[in-house]
């Protein structure tokens, strides 16, 4: 691979599984741009809608429906009607920014479907991050100071969430290893050693194709 031609890394990840963090960990590893939540500010202003209604449907299926529920700030009656608004319209509006960042600089994209937008991108790494259950509900217990229970619960919902998003735009199966370059536990390794090891594959794999 040559030094002009940008290094794309997406990332999926179970929640509690360290992903965003090694995600992280891949980025200064590489010099890249990393875009989690991110993503969302370029696709508002790309589209001119307000970045909190990305926020709130944020990797859900199904937002079109909210649109009703929502005032003048993030949508007008007008921009609807001329601009035909649709379920598919924020997923393009995101899939857009994600295409853009892709060209102008090597990143790394945490969720959001970036696998599949970027799918016909050359130097595009796809990996999905798993964990044991019990680290990830410990996790989530201390991240959002709630006890094991309610982390079960945050841990069910968002991912069935995630799936349902993932697998509607995608006609993949999120988490299943068929999606992706690499599954991988970071519960082995740790999210340090689990960056590392992808690093050193990424690498071989880049270098395999120059």
């Amino acid at each position: 691979m040559s030094k002009s031609e940008n290094i794309i890394i997406t990332v999926g990840r179970q929640i509690g599984s360290g992903g965003r963090v090694i995600a992280g960990i891949l980025a200064e590893e590489f010099g890249c741009g990393m875009y989690d939540k991110e993503i969302l500010n370029l696709a508002a202003k790309e589209s001119g809608f307000c970045e909190k209604f990305f926020e709130q449907n944020d990797e859900k299926k199904g937002f079109f429906r909210s649109l009703f529920h929502l005032h003048t700030p993030y949508v007008s009656d007008n921009s609807f009607y001329s601009n035909k608004f649709s379920q598919e319209s924020l997923f393009q509006f995101q899939s857009d920014a994600i295409i853009k960042a892709a060209e102008e600089s090597s990143c790394v994209f945490v969720g959001r479907c970036a696998d599949y937008v970027l799918r016909n991108r050359k130097n595009v790494f796809n990996i999905f991050i798993t964990a044991d259950i019990g680290q990830r509900i410990n996790a989530v217990c201390k991240r959002m100071d709630c006890d094991r229970a309610t982390a079960r619960k945050i841990i069910t919902d968002g991912e069935n969430s995630r799936s349902s998003y993932y697998n509607y735009y995608t006609g993949k199966r999120w988490g299943h290893g068929e999606s992706y370059d690499l599954c991988i536990n970071s519960s082995l390794l740790g999210p340090e050693g689990t960056a590392e090891f992808i690093a050193e594959l990424i690498r071989k794999q880049f270098r395999s194709e120059q």
